[in-house]
């Protein structure tokens, strides 16, 4: 299963809108994406609730994981969008 490491550009973390527009674009992908803290159990990235419990802020590093045709491609997308501050 591929893995990526992304760093939350977002001023909020994944809070509110941030984490929105994260979850819809990992739901888009058709795959079961994962995202957790390093040396904690991941949660699945298109539920809402489970990635804001994660408490991930400005800073904070997360892993991101998919199964499935092009997750590799999916997983470069993802951590590109959280690399963005989309609060700006």
């Amino acid at each position: 299963m591929p893995q990526r490491s992304a760093v939350i550009a977002s001023r909020v973390g994944l809070h509110a809108r941030p984490a929105a527009v994260f979850v819809k674009a990992a739901a888009a992908t058709g795959l079961e994406v994962t995202i957790g803290r390093p040396g904690s159990e991941p949660v699945a990235a298109d539920s809402m609730l489970e990635v804001m419990t994660l408490g991930a802020g400005h800073g904070d590093e997360v892993v991101l994981s998919a199964e499935g045709d092009g997750a590799e491609r999916a997983l470069e997308d993802l951590v590109a969008l959280l690399a963005t501050d989309l609060d700006a």
